[in-house]
């Protein structure tokens, strides 16, 4: 295929895969498309180790570095993130704090015997930019950021090592200061995505981005995008490739935790729901007992981003070792009603590409007609 973003990037499909798995962003990349692969929950020093780990496995193709920089978030004044966790910790108040312990409990979800240390990865501006600075080190090819503009020095720094900077937008303004600040491609995210969306749909959503920012600016399309089919009507609305998240999470090189898989394998496309229970911003994932808890009467209500998840990060490895499984859910778009399969990733790939080239040819003939 051949559209601005396989020429910019030098890559055979216009497929960009987002992964927080180094084996599925190197098998992307192999298979044609690009790997981006999520830094959030990894300390410099780990994601270090991922970093190189996919130099020396994804075959000297081109992959990304996906960070979460928001631009607003509770505690941005507090300082560097030596003193930002403590301060942060103590402004969860104990009743939130109550009420998941006891929600817990109530589904057999064994007490914690560790103190969590990554409850604020990469949720700030301060953890995130030491995560940029390792990922610079490497030869990536772009840098994405998945919480609204990333900092213009941020950009101006990938610029100068000759990386290309993505931004996920979920409605046209958005997109705009997107481009403001130098972001040299739009992935225009509809709702139906998986973790943090908005609330328009990918139908609506893609022209309307594409449109906002005008022909200079690379557009890709996102959010619920699983299928060949999806990926050319995305193109039809003016996209000038694809960014899938959700349908990584069942292919043979992933590591979904082992009770989420099933819950995956056997979910409908209405089984997410768009929720702040996970992280304090609105995110969609599996519904499940977790999900119908925080929205319940008993809830004291979410927290602002950090605070969410920082409350949560302990609860989360605990619910999936231990306890009844209905707590169990995971960040996932509404596409995960077709994820019924598990598959090597390079077979995704080309099943991707094979029902679009099928999609295209019958929109061809309809149009000879």
């Amino acid at each position: 295929m051949r559209t601005r973003v396989t020429e910019l990037f030098g890559i055979e499909y216009p497929i960009f895969a987002f992964s927080h798995c180094r084996d599925v962003v190197a098998a992307v990349s192999r298979a044609g498309g690009m790997g981006v692969l999520g830094a959030l929950h990894f300390t410099p020093e780990e994601l270090e180790l991922e970093l190189k780990w996919i130099d020396e496995h994804v075959g000297g193709k081109p992959y990304g570095v996906d960070v979460v920089m928001p631009a607003k978030y509770e505690g941005a004044d507090l300082g560097d993130a030596e003193e930002l966790l403590g301060r942060l910790q103590g402004m969860i108040p104990a009743e939130n704090r109550k009420f998941l312990e006891d929600l817990l409990a109530e589904h057999g979800v064994e007490p914690s015997t560790e103190t969590a240390t990554k409850a604020l990865l990469g949720w700030t501006d301060q953890t995130a930019r030491p995560q940029v600075e390792v990922a610079l080190k490497h030869p990536i090819a772009l840098l994405a950021n998945a919480l609204g503009p990333p900092p213009a020095d941020v950009v101006e720094q990938a610029h100068e090592h000759g990386v290309k900077v993505a931004g996920l937008a979920s409605n046209a303004r958005h997109a705009r200061k997107q481009v403001d600040v130098g972001v040299d491609i739009i992935v225009a995210q509809g709702t139906e995505a998986g973790g943090h969306t908005g609330d328009v749909s990918t139908m609506v959503l893609i022209p309307e981005v594409v449109d906002a920012v005008g022909q200079d600016t690379i557009v890709l399309a996102a959010g619920g995008i699983g299928r060949g089919r999806q990926m050319a009507a995305g193109m039809a609305l003016g996209a000038d490739g694809v960014w899938t998240g959700s349908i990584w999470l069942t292919v043979d090189e992933a590591d979904t935790p082992e009770r989420a898989l099933p819950k995956l394998l056997n979910a409908t496309s209405r089984d997410t729901v768009r929720s702040r229970a996970w992280t304090g911003k609105p995110a969609r994932f599996l519904k499940t007992a977790w999900t119908e808890a925080w929205e319940g009467e008993k809830s004291p209500g979410y927290l602002p981003m950090p605070l969410q998840f920082m409350l949560i990060a302990d609860a989360l490895p605990r619910i999936q070792r231990s306890g009844d499984g209905e707590l169990v859910t995971f960040p996932v778009g509404q596409i995960v009603g077709s994820m019924n399969q598990v598959k090597p990733a390079a077979q995704v790939v080309y099943d991707l590409i094979e029902e679009y080239v099928e999609s295209i040819e019958r929109l061809n003939t309809i149009t000879e007609a």
